[in-house]
C-alpha cells in the first residue's frame, strides 16, 4: 500500500502545471480487421533519450477483436477529493476496454518500460453485473473507476439504453450501474464533471447498429444520432436538465468542462451540423438560478472539393466536411484544441473568454483530399483524431484514427498508424515538430492516448486555482 498520496496526485490545475514532463507516453495500438490482438505501446518522449520519439515497449493482448477505443486511469487527482477514501492510491493501472469485445483489460504501468497485464474483466462479468455493453470512457472518481457505455443489452446492444457503470479502484471488481433517475438520456459517450459542485454532464454519439458497421448515412441525414447534453447532480445519481442542441447538431462527443472546479462552464464538440456540413463547438454554462444553457461558440466550415477526390460517403455534397472528432482544453483554461479529423487540420482557439473563442493556431496534416505530409516528408494517415495536451501546455500529441469501420469509409484508400507533436508557443500558435513522429507497425492503427503522470483530461481537480 501506497503511505502517502501519489506525487502525480495535485489539488489544483495550477500547481499540476508545474509538475515534471512527462518521460512516456501509452497509446492505443489497434488491429482494424482483427487480424492481430490490439496492445498498449509505450513511448518515449524524453528529447534527452536515445530512443525518443520511439515505441520501447508494447503490451500485446492475449484475444483478438477487442477494438481498443479510450482508456484511462485507476486514480488522479481527484483522489485528494474530501470525499475520498482513498487518498493513498497510486496512478498506476490503465483500465482499457474493448468496444467490440465488451472486454476490459487492467494494465500495470508502474515501470513502463514494463508494463504488463494485472487482470481482465470478462465481457459476461460486464453483462451480468450492468446491463451495458460497449465500454468506452474511463474516468477516476473520489471513491472509485467510472466507466461509460456505448451499448444496453442484448447482442446488438439495444436492450435498454446504454449508461454508465462503477468498478472498486483497488480490486477493479464491477460494483454497478451509476444512474438512479437518468431521465430522457437514451444515448451515450463521453462524461464529466465537477466534484465540489457535484455536477456531471454526458452526451451522445449513437447505438452501436449505427457505428459499429460504419456510419448510417440515412440515420446521418435523418438526424437519428445523438444530439444532446445531460446534466447530472453527481452525488444522487439524477439527470437534473437535458439540453438538445438542435438535431440537425449531429454526434455531441467530448466533454471538456474548466479545469478550475471555481468556474461553471465548460464545451462540447460536435461534429457535423447536417444544414451545412459545419462542425461546431458549444460553450454551456450554468446561471445563477442553477440552470443550464449552452451556445454556439465555434463554427468550422467545409471545404468545397471535386467529387472525384471524395470518397463515396461525400461526393454528393462536392464538399469535405472539418468533422470535429475531438477536443482537449489545457489546464489553464486558456486554449481548446479541436482535431478536424475531415480537413486534415488541428485548430487552436484562445477560449479566455468561453463565450468569444479567437482561433489563434492551426495545424494542416493529413486530410480526405489534401493529404499534407509531416514536415519530415512522410505521409500521415486519415486526420488529426485523438489529442492529448501535456500539463504544462507547451506540447500537443495527436494520433489519427477514429474507429475503424469510419477510418475505412472516410478515408478508403489509406492505412496506417501515426502520433505526432506540435509544441505551443507562449501566446498560442502551433508548429509542429519535425522530429517526432511515430510510425506504428504494419496492420496497427493509433487512438487514444495517456501521458505519464496524467494529462488534460485524465484529472479532475479539487481545489480552486489561487
Amino acid at each position: 500500500m501506497n503511505l502517502r498520496p501519489d506525487p502525480t496526485f495535485h489539488p489544483t490545475a495550477q500547481l499540476a502545471m508545474q509538475a515534471p514532463v512527462e518521460n512516456y507516453g501509452f497509446t492505443v495500438m489497434l488491429s482494424p480487421d482483427g487480424a492481430q490482438p490490439d496492445g498498449i505501446a509505450v513511448v518515449d518522449l524524453n528529447p534527452s533519450s536515445d530512443s525518443y520519439g520511439q515505441i520501447v515497449h508494447q503490451v500485446i493482448m492475449p484475444n483478438t477483436g477487442d477494438e481498443f477505443h479510450h482508456f484511462g486511469w485507476n486514480a488522479c487527482s481527484s483522489a485528494l477529493s474530501p470525499l475520498t477514501g482513498h487518498a493513498f492510491l497510486e496512478r498506476r493501472y490503465l483500465i482499457v476496454p474493448g468496444i467490440r469485445s465488451s472486454r476490459i483489460y487492467i494494465i500495470d504501468v508502474k515501470e513502463p518500460l514494463e508494463a504488463k497485464i494485472h487482470k481482465i474483466i470478462e465481457p459476461e462479468e460486464v453483462f451480468a453485473k450492468t446491463g451495458y455493453s460497449r465500454p468506452h470512457t474511463i474516468h477516476c472518481g473520489p471513491e472509485g473507476i467510472y466507466v461509460s457505455t456505448l451499448g444496453g443489452g442484448g447482442a446488438d446492444g439495444t436492450d435498454g439504453p446504454p449508461g454508465i457503470f462503477i468498478m472498486d479502484c483497488e480490486t477493479f471488481d464491477i460494483i454497478g450501474q451509476y444512474e438512479m433517475d437518468r431521465g430522457p438520456q437514451d444515448k451515450h459517450y463521453d462524461f464529466w464533471w465537477n466534484l465540489p459542485q457535484d455536477y456531471m454532464v454526458s452526451s451522445e454519439w449513437g447505438l452501436p447498429p449505427q457505428f459499429e458497421g460504419g456510419l448510417v448515412a440515412e440515420d446521418l441525414l435523418s438526424n437519428k444520432y445523438g444530439h444532446s447534453i445531460h446534466f447530472w447532480d453527481l452525488r444522487r445519481r439524477k439527470n437534473i436538465q437535458t439540453i438538445d442542441l438542435g438535431e440537425n447538431h449531429q454526434m455531441a462527443l467530448e466533454i471538456r468542462p474548466a479545469h478550475d472546479p471555481k468556474k461553471s462552464y465548460g464545451f462540447c464538440g460536435v461534429v457535423v451540423d447536417t444544414t451545412n456540413l459545419q462542425g461546431a463547438i458549444f460553450t454551456w454554462w450554468r446561471d445563477d438560478d442553477g440552470t443550464w444553457q449552452a451556445k454556439k461558440t465555434i463554427t468550422i466550415d467545409p471545404q468545397p472539393a471535386d467529387p472525384d477526390d471524395l470518397p463515396e460517403l461525400l461526393k454528393g455534397f462536392s464538399a469535405v466536411p472539418p468533422l470535429v472528432t475531438d477536443i482537449d482544453l489545457s489546464l489553464d483554461d486558456r486554449f481548446l484544441y479541436v482535431a478536424c479529423w475531415g480537413v486534415g487540420e488541428m485548430h487552436q482557439y484562445d477560449v479566455s473568454d468561453p463565450m468569444a473563442p479567437k482561433l489563434v493556431g492551426k495545424v494542416e496534416i493529413g486530410g480526405i483530399v489534401k493529404d499534407t505530409k509531416h514536415p519530415n516528408g512522410k505521409d500521415f494517415a486519415y486526420g488529426p483524431q485523438m489529442v492529448e495536451v501535456s500539463r504544462d501546455g507547451k506540447r500537443v500529441y495527436w494520433t489519427n484514427s477514429l474507429y475503424s469501420t469510419w477510418d475505412d469509409q472516410f478515408y478508403p484508400d489509406d492505412e496506417g498508424g501515426q502520433m505526432v507533436m506540435a509544441r505551443v508557443g507562449d501566446n498560442g500558435g502551433l508548429e509542429l515538430d519535425p522530429d517526432f513522429y511515430i510510425d506504428f507497425p504494419a496492420g496497427y492503427r493509433g487512438h487514444q492516448i495517456r501521458l505519464e503522470g496524467g494529462d488534460c483530461s485524465t484529472d479532475s481537480f479539487c481545489y480552486p486555482n489561487v
